[in-house]
């Protein structure tokens, strides 16, 4: 799995023009699935951005978690976190999961960060046409990747 996570003061996900999906002040998590990952992933995944100390404590120093100010997330599918620029100007795609595999670990890994962060997120529509809306706070921008457990 791979993820881009967004410390945001405000984000919302809009389909067709309604607003699906909204918070104050948290993160965005944009996540891409390919077929090699498994429910390992998405718990190793989901405890280590629970834990990630990327908001300022009252010295402006990050070291507070999500947890820690009681901020929400929002998680959106994002099939192209595995594109393929190697060859042509067309990205290929062909290391994403499809659907049957992609779906059931993204439903999992939804689960396990509402497990672990004790609440609720919000979410897009897994393979629908988004328009994601944040304001990135910092900016704040990290990128993870489980195969490389970093």
């Amino acid at each position: 799995m791979k993820v881009i996570i967004q410390r945001v003061t405000e984000a919302s996900v809009t389909i067709e023009g309604k607003i699906v999906a909204q918070i104050k002040a948290g993160l965005v998590l944009l996540l891409g699935i390919c077929d090699e990952d498994t429910l390992e992933d998405s718990t190793w995944l989901s405890n280590k951005i629970i834990r990630l100390r990327i908001f300022n404590d009252a010295e402006g120093v990050m070291n507070k978690s999500i947890q820690d100010v009681d901020g929400d997330i929002i998680v959106v599918s994002q099939f192209t976190l595995y594109a393929s620029t190697k060859k042509g100007n067309r990205p290929s795609y062909t290391k994403a999961a499809k659907p049957p595999i992609a779906i059931p670990l993204y439903e999992a890994f939804v689960t396990q960060i509402e497990s672990d962060l004790g609440k609720q997120v919000a979410t897009g529509i897994f393979g629908a046409d988004m328009k994601v809306n944040l304001n990135n706070d910092g900016p704040v921008t990290i990128i993870m990747d489980t195969k490389n457990k970093e």
